[in-house]
Order: C-alpha cells, then sequence, then structure tokens
C-alpha cells in the first residue's frame, strides 16, 4: 500500500477518533429534581412533598432536607453534584454539653436523575440507620446503590443513557448542624462521563502514527 494511502488513512482514522471525542464532550443536562426524588420511608414524620425527615428520637427536635439539584449542564468527564442534604438542629447543643441532641431512625432515600440529553431517568437508592446529631457531631450515614446508572439501558427507568454513565460516591456522610457552606450542608457526590470518549493512549498512538507518516512523507519526497 502506497505511503499516501497510508497517510489518508490514518488520517480519517483520527478523524473518527476526534469526532468521537468531540461528541462524548458536549454538554450532559441532568436533574435530581423528579417528583420521585423524595424520602420513601423513614422512622419520623416525612413533610415537604416528601423531601424533610424530621428527627423521631432525642431531647430537641431536628430536620433532615434534600435540596434536589434542578439546573446543571456539564461537560463529560466531569465530578458532579447530585444534589444537597442539609441538617438543622437549632436547639442542638454541643456533644461536650449532652444535652440538646436529636435522633433519626432508620430510613430510605430515592434519588432520581432525569438525563435530558440522552432523554433517560435512573434511580440511585439509599439507605440508612440513622444517628445521632449535636450541633457538633452526626453519626447519619447514607449508602447508595447501584453505584452506576448507565451506559445504554443500565439501571435505567425510562429511555437509554447512549454511551453516558452517571457514577455515584457511597457513602454519604451527612455532616453537622454547624459544619459546611452553608452550615449542616452535604453535597451528594458524583461523576459522570462516556463510553464514547477515546482513552488517552488511543489518542497518543494515533498521534504517534500521524507524526511518523509525515516524517515519512515529507523523507519520500524530499
Amino acid at each position: 500500500m502506497k505511503l499516501g494511502r497510508l497517510l489518508q488513512i490514518a488520517l480519517i482514522a483520527a478523524a473518527v477518533l476526534m469526532l468521537a471525542a468531540s461528541a462524548s464532550a458536549s454538554t450532559i443536562n441532568y436533574t435530581t429534581n423528579a417528583p420521585n426524588t423524595i424520602f420513601a420511608s423513614g422512622a419520623g414524620t416525612i413533610t415537604n412533598a416528601g423531601l424533610t425527615l424530621d428527627s423521631n428520637g432525642g431531647t430537641v427536635s431536628a430536620t433532615l432536607t434534600f435540596v434536589p439539584n434542578s439546573t446543571s449542564g456539564v461537560g463529560v468527564p466531569s465530578n458532579i453534584d447530585l444534589g444537597d442534604f442539609l441538617v438543622v438542629c437549632a436547639a442542638c447543643t454541643t456533644q461536650a454539653v449532652g444535652t440538646g441532641d436529636a435522633t433519626f431512625g432508620a430510613f430510605t432515600f430515592d434519588l432520581v436523575v432525569t438525563d435530558s440529553t440522552d432523554v433517560a431517568t435512573g434511580e440511585y437508592v439509599g439507605s440508612s440507620g440513622g444517628g445521632l446529631v449535636f450541633s457538633n457531631e452526626s453519626t447519619i450515614s447514607i449508602s447508595w446503590l447501584p453505584l452506576q446508572l448507565g451506559p445504554a439501558g443500565a439501571g435505567a427507568l425510562t429511555g437509554n443513557f447512549g454511551p453516558t454513565f452517571f457514577i455515584i460516591t457511597s457513602p454519604t456522610g451527612i455532616v453537622a448542624p454547624n459544619s459546611g457552606t452553608p452550615q449542616g450542608d452535604t453535597t451528594v457526590q458524583g461523576f459522570v462521563s462516556s463510553t464514547a470518549v477515546p482513552e488517552p493512549a488511543t489518542m497518543a498512538m494515533v498521534g504517534g502514527l500521524l507524526i511518523g507518516l509525515a516524517a515519512l512523507a515529507r523523507k519520500r519526497r524530499a
């Protein structure tokens, strides 16, 4: 096969890979504010359209509220914010004082991800054994399943994620009421990427091939 033909094939292959990378790097628009993002069960009272759980024990009262992510557009791959839990306990004292604490019983939480770019939805189910809250202490932790939604129909409730996939960081440890910014705020961390993203090694190999072929072509012409 002539060198010029080899160079042409290599250029076409590189263009295809670059187009795949460009497509996968486009913005993924997702939200977690679907109506079925709720506390699915809990020992305390569930209010605020299923987004707030009241404590059910201790000497004072506290609330744990989920604040969904309603407008998110991010390129892939990227770390992402799937929403925030906010724990509030106005009458809690420090653990050292020990006179004002609130207790949350076991609960479950359904977190629905709506991927509007791929027209697909998926659901993470969080479970917690509950825990104790002082103003400067929290023992609440939420474990999530599954850990990944997508690609394609994996973990989808509706639609298809295509090459996109979402990963959730598990467990989510709920911070104390006087910790974080704003205070009592815990972000549910995640990650979004795409199977269409060429691996760095593949891109490097193609780049090296192009450079080598170009050098050979110049040498032959000379």
